[in-house]
């Protein structure tokens, strides 16, 4: 309640000034508890079946072994309808292969489904639909494909179903054999769906594939949770996502590997266009493990996209988007259409005041959508827009963050932006290397930022017009192509370094060189700062596998080169060292 009012009084005094808050900083982490331990149901391993059901399909029909006077079966040549109506925890096995069949299961219970080498195609619907609100363990063995087909039309009778396999509950995939989902219909079903929430654990490899008037490729009303596995998904459709949840998103383990190509659509239902992307959590995206590939080539697609206002409009409890370990790899290559970009990642989101429900103006907004990187890596790299958005507040506490765009900022936040450990490399042609709204504060760590765009725009900008700065803080290393934003404060000195192009270059403290830089073949100038910089070193060189951030850092195997002195830095009208009054910097 106290926490309540006092945002309740906040609000007052903002809409009093006439304005809301650039950000909400709601946060919250539900994966740290339910959920979040890798294993959200337990493992099928775990859990004692009372009896066995085994279906088995082939070209005469199907036949049906193991039911009690406890199940109905109702078996029309390869559809199999199945009503379990006691309490006890069943074994379906599902085996063979049909081009006209489908199974169907109605229970109050839980229950696993064993593919134990299953080839089935349903050319009217969905192969697999699970009629239980209950948890389903989908164990995977063998080989085994499921199909729908282009003229399915799925039924209409008002029962719900939603993809090729479908479940009322939650779906839990484990097992060690591999599962083809599928998804060619033309009425926008999409492949894997489960109305509660999707696990995958254990090592099953699977390949999803929606075609291009399809639905989604993995689609759950909850969570999405990956904790081992070999996932391969594809979606061909315009707004469609590869892996798609009303809450939220959490990678623990496995390889998941996403390609998606549809562009943009009108959505009826939200009244506005929408384009496709590799992964959406209407709450967050969090990762601490596996590895993740996504590559967007549709127009208006993106990599990731967590952090949606319909949800925190219903909730209040957008929570935290985040990365702490594992390996991210996004590249969209598309263009924007209908006002729809095309960004590798995009955290949070912009919403007018009025419509949110906070008063103010109409002209005043409402940013809400954290993200923080803890550990990991990731690449981005964008052809169009930003490479990575976030709506709220950015902070980078460690890992490896490569981040570049043809098309805009090659980073940028809405709120204030912290860079207190790890690295981070920014790369932009068009505009600012690394944006923020609010305060860009540079605590530790180190960033490697690059602008080419020339102009007004420069490599590390901060909201000066706004009332906020660029703080190069003791601790911090940066090295910057470009200019910094003017009216910067640095409590430790700020240099220009002649490097040489196409090489490594490092960062000498008067004892050791701390680290080194790979430049690019046409950039020899750049703004350097570190602790206690006294010198600057061309040419070193870096042992192999000592390359940090894909290539562009490191801090250890540094040796060789040609000590060279280090000018101040003039640019960019800083009030500390290495400041004055100069060029190099930009009002927006």
């Amino acid at each position: 309640m106290k926490k309540i009012c006092l945002l309740i009084a906040l609000l007052c005094m903002i809409c009093a000034a006439g304005c809301v808050g650039d950000i909400l900083d709601i946060t919250d982490d539900p994966a740290s508890g339910s959920g979040g331990d890798g294993q959200p149901d337990g493992s099928i391993s775990e859990v004692d079946f009372n009896g066995e059901v085994t279906v088995t399909y082939s070209s005469d029909g199907a036949s049906v072994s193991g039911t009690s006077d406890q199940f109905s079966v109702a078996s029309d040549g390869g559809s199999v309808v199945i009503t379990y109506a006691g309490s006890d925890n069943i074994l379906y096995i599902l085996k063979g292969e049909s081009a006209n069949g489908s199974f169907k299961l109605y229970s109050e219970a839980r229950q696993a489904v064993r593919l134990e080498g299953l080839n089935l195609t349903n050319p009217a619907g969905a192969a697999i639909n699970i009629q239980s609100g209950r948890l389903t363990y989908v164990e995977v063995t063998g080989s085994n494909s499921l199909s729908d087909s282009g003229s399915a039309q799925y039924p209409t009778d008002g029962e719900d179903c939603k993809g090729v396999l479908f479940s009322e509950g939650s779906l839990l995939f484990s097992g060690s054999g591999s599962l083809t989902v599928n998804c060619q219909n033309s009425a926008g079903k999409s492949g894997i769906v489960s109305d509660d929430h999707i696990a995958f654990s254990d090592s099953p490899a699977i390949t999803v594939t929606a075609g291009s008037a399809a639905g989604h490729g993995v689609k759950a009303n909850d969570y999405v949770q990956i904790s081992g596995g070999n996932l391969d998904i594809t979606a061909r459709a315009a707004m469609k996502k590869g892996i798609t949840s009303d809450d939220y998103v959490l990678v623990e383990g496995g390889s998941t590997t996403i390609n998606i190509s549809g562009g943009v659509a009108y959505d009826s239902e939200d009244g506005e266009y929408t384009g496709s992307a590799g992964i959406k959590a209407d709450n967050f995206f969090g990762m601490t493990g596996g590895t993740v590939a996504i590559t967007n080539t549709g127009t208006g697609g993106k990599g990731i996209r967590a952090g949606v206002y319909g949800y925190d409009s219903k909730n209040h409890t957008l929570s935290d988007s985040y990365v702490r370990g594992g390996s991210l790899s996004i590249t969209t290559t598309g263009s924007e259409s209908n006002d729809v970009s095309c960004k590798g990642i995009k955290i949070g989101y912009k919403e007018s005041a009025t419509k949110a429900g906070w008063g103010g103006n109409s002209g005043n907004y409402v940013y809400a959508g954290n993200m923080t990187v803890s550990g990991g890596s990731i690449f981005v790299k964008t052809s169009k827009s930003e490479a990575f958005e976030v709506k709220g507040k950015l902070t980078f506490n460690g890992g490896e963050t490569y981040a570049y765009s043809a098309g805009d900022d090659a980073i940028n936040s809405q709120g204030e932006l912290n860079i207190n450990d790890g690295f981070v490399y920014c790369y932009s042609s068009a505009n600012d290397a690394i944006d923020t709204n609010g305060d860009l504060k540079l605590n530790g760590g180190y960033l490697y930022a690059i602008s080419t765009a020339g102009g007004a725009e420069v490599a590390v900008d901060a909201n000066t017009e706004g009332g906020y700065k660029l703080y190069i803080n003791s601790g911090a290393t940066l090295v910057a192509y470009g200019g910094l934003e003017r009216g910067y404060s640095a409590s430790q000195s700020v240099y220009t370094f002649g490097a040489t192009a196409n090489a490594w270059n490092g960062l000498y403290d008067g004892s050791k060189i701390v680290a080194a830089f790979k430049a690019p073949s046409n950039i020899s100038s750049f703004v350097v700062s570190a602790p206690s910089l006294s010198a600057g070193y061309k040419g070193v060189t870096v042992a192999p596998g000592s390359e940090l951030c894909s290539g562009v850092w490191a801090t250890d195997g540094i040796g060789g080169g040609t000590s060279t002195s280090l000018s101040e830095y003039t640019g960019g009208g800083g009030s500390g060292p290495g400041g004055g009054p100069g060029g190099g910097g930009h009002w927006h």
